[in-house]
């Protein structure tokens, strides 16, 4: 399977060549060589997937890993190197069909929705640098392969957040994405270079194989504070994966993200970016399983917070955008869940599975759910839920596809988000009753939340538009992407998933608790009767509930201060009392003593450049007296 060299090349040839050349190009150009050769990649994709699971993957009845290219880059040791190659097994095969498919449907979307705009062909070559950054990551043969690739998807990631260079909220907001996902990634370097030095390996193969004896054997008695340095090393690892998927109280960046383009948003949130946290888990759960259990119970609890603190704050939002930013933090934080939840085996091993299904999922239908956003503000110019109303009327194919997302994203069947979230509701239910719970108050709240923003949108209130400013559909090349992930949202639940991924590579077959999923779509239909009765006519009904709530709601909506209290911590704590005296130091320390070192070699430069003036003589009158004080010398010995 060696052509899938070229799923990851393919994205890489097409930046250079549009970020070269794109500027002598005509920007409708670019923008379709961009998205043929995405297109092309995506076959590949699909090609690569059908040969893994239904002809070469599969030994012995299980799933066993491929690596079709490898070559070293870095040696250190006899055993400790880095290689730079490709690996295939189930969870990564699946991850290249899902990022190209969702990267497909942002590069042909954005023909219609970025036409016009000035950087066109950036933004494309931009867009092909994340696929690339994306691809490279899901196929790493080693973590320390995955780590140059996970800081390259956040270089690309700022770039495309402050696509807008010229709004100063666009810069402010990818900085600041960049520079919390780099605190995080701090300590996901520190766990790499401790499990490596204990290990002596960066190699997944060897990491995971023999469920990660090899972790366990290298660390035994190896303890920092009371805690083993296994445990150290994959919690600091996660806390690079909680960076980047939003977890709590590392979620500050995501919502500020959506200052980018709304294709960029759908990118960002339903196949890349936040989901390589989840990936990060389920690439070394064998590691966490077996050498660091305490840390992937730490992994289910953050999860589960981090689930009802976004859910929440999702049901004060205006902005639709940051409606779906905090909707995307709720439901990374699930599958987060899924893998704290999970054993390792057949059916023990559910609630990895059911992650990888809700990541496969939920891709499409967030995805549909940006790029139906989009949709929206591209025909009433607003973000704002106040701005919109009775839009069904104008766009009817926006409307339909909406409602499937938000349908599917709540948990109703048939549509796909029902099949992952209930294996999530069930893996949870069998592991941790305390989780369970909150992840089936969180569906409750999901589909209140998302049926009132799609009530708020299309009907609440009719308004009047005026004739100039008057919503239409968007364009087929806009339409279109939403149509085919509108079918993707339906059909993607009834893959039999578990036969093709599981944590041991061991298809396995599973089926509905219909204990569990009544339990589940009865509070998703409550959520979404609740919605009906205060938004679908509109009214001044959740005005006063949101006055009665007084304070709750008002620090819901401000995020529950989460904003100023990072501001505190890094102004007057990290600022004042680390930085500043640091920088001090530096300056005093620092600059002082090498200051001092020129300061005596100035000096002593000045006490011999007396002898150095180019004077024969002098230097004849010098060699003299030198050579008869060398003979005194003699003489006196």
């Amino acid at each position: 399977m060696e052509f899938t060299l070229l799923i990851v090349a393919l994205p890489l040839l097409l930046f250079f060549v549009l970020g070269l050349g794109g500027s002598r190009m005509q920007p409708r150009v670019a923008g379709i060589i961009g998205t043929l050769g995405m297109g092309t990649a995506a076959a590949l994709s699909y090609a690569a997937a059908i040969r893994y699971f239904f002809a070469e993957g599969k030994v012995e009845g299980v799933f066993r890993e491929i690596i079709p290219y490898s070559v070293e880059w870095l040696r250190f040791t006899d055993k400790l190197h880095i290689d730079l190659g490709i690996l295939l097994d189930p969870i990564s095969v699946m991850m290249l069909v899902v990022i190209t498919t969702v990267s497909l449907m942002v590069h042909l979307y954005s023909l219609g929705y970025m036409r016009g705009e000035r950087g066109f062909q950036r933004y494309y070559a931009l867009l092909s640098l994340f696929s690339f950054s994306m691809l490279g990551l899901v196929v790493a043969t080693n973590i320390f392969q995955m780590y140059i690739f996970w800081e390259l998807v956040g270089v690309s990631s700022y770039s495309l957040i402050g696509f807008y260079y010229a709004k100063p909220s666009a810069v402010s907001a990818s900085k600041k994405a960049f520079i919390v996902t780099r605190f995080a990634d701090l300590g996901f370097l520190i766990g790499i270079l401790v499990l490596s030095y204990y290990t002596g390996t960066f190699d997944f193969a060897a990491l995971n194989g023999d469920k990660a004896q090899l972790v366990v054997s290298h660390t035994a008695g190896a303890s920092f504070m009371g805690i083993s340095i296994a445990s150290w090393a994959m919690a600091l690892i996660f806390m690079g994966g909680a960076g980047k998927s939003a977890m709590f109280p590392l979620h500050i960046w995501l919502p500020d993200a959506m200052e980018g383009p709304t294709p960029v948003s759908a990118l960002i949130h339903a196949a890349t970016m936040v989901v390589a946290g989840v990936f990060l888990v389920a690439r070394l759960f064998p590691v966490y399983y077996f050498a660091a259990p305490d840390v992937l119970t730490m992994i289910g609890y953050v999860g589960a917070f981090t689930a009802l603190f976004a859910a929440v704050i999702a049901i004060t939002q205006t902005d639709i955008k940051r409606v779906l930013a905090f909707s995307t933090i709720s439901q990374i934080a699930y599958m987060m869940v899924a893998l704290g939840v999970s054993g390792y085996g057949d059916h023990e091993g559910l609630g990895y599975m059911a992650s990888m299904f809700h990541l496969f999922t939920h891709a499409f239908f967030k995805a549909l759910l940006f790029l139906g956003a989009g949709s929206v503000i591209h025909a009433v110019h607003s973000n704002e839920m106040g701005d919109m109303g009775n839009l069904r009327k104008y766009m009817p194919i926006t409307h339909i596809t909406f409602l499937i997302a938000c349908l599917s994203i709540a948990g109703i069947p048939p549509f796909s988000g029902f099949f992952s979230k209930d294996e999530i509701l069930a893996a949870s239910l069998h592991h941790d009753k305390l989780l369970f719970f909150v992840l089936w108050v969180v569906a409750g709240l999901t589909a209140f939340y998302m049926f009132r923003l799609y009530f708020n949108i299309f009907w609440g209130k009719a308004k009047t538009y005026d004739g100039h400013h008057r919503p239409h559909e968007s364009p087929l090349v806009m339409s279109l992407p939403l149509m085919l992930l509108a079918l993707l949202s339906c059909g993607a639940g009834f893959t039999a998933f578990s036969q093709l991924v599981s944590s041991n590579g061991a298809p396995f077959h599973t089926h509905i608790e219909w204990e569990v999923a009544a339990l589940g779509v009865a509070v998703a239909l409550l959520g979404i009767a609740l919605a009906t009765k205060l938004y679908m006519r509109g009214g001044e009904l959740p005005t006063l509930i949101a006055a009665a709530m007084g304070r709750f709601y008002r620090a819901a909506l401000r995020k529950f201060y989460m904003d100023e209290l990072w501001l505190f911590v890094t102004r007057k704590v990290i600022f004042r009392f680390i930085s500043t005296p640091i920088a001090r130091f530096d300056r005093r320390v620092i600059d002082g003593s090498m200051d001092g070192v020129g300061w005596v070699a100035t000096r002593l430069a000045a006490a011999v450049k007396p002898f150095q003036n180019g004077k024969v003589q002098w230097y004849a009158f010098v060699f003299v007296l030198g050579a008869a004080a060398v003979a005194i010398w003699a003489l006196c010995l």
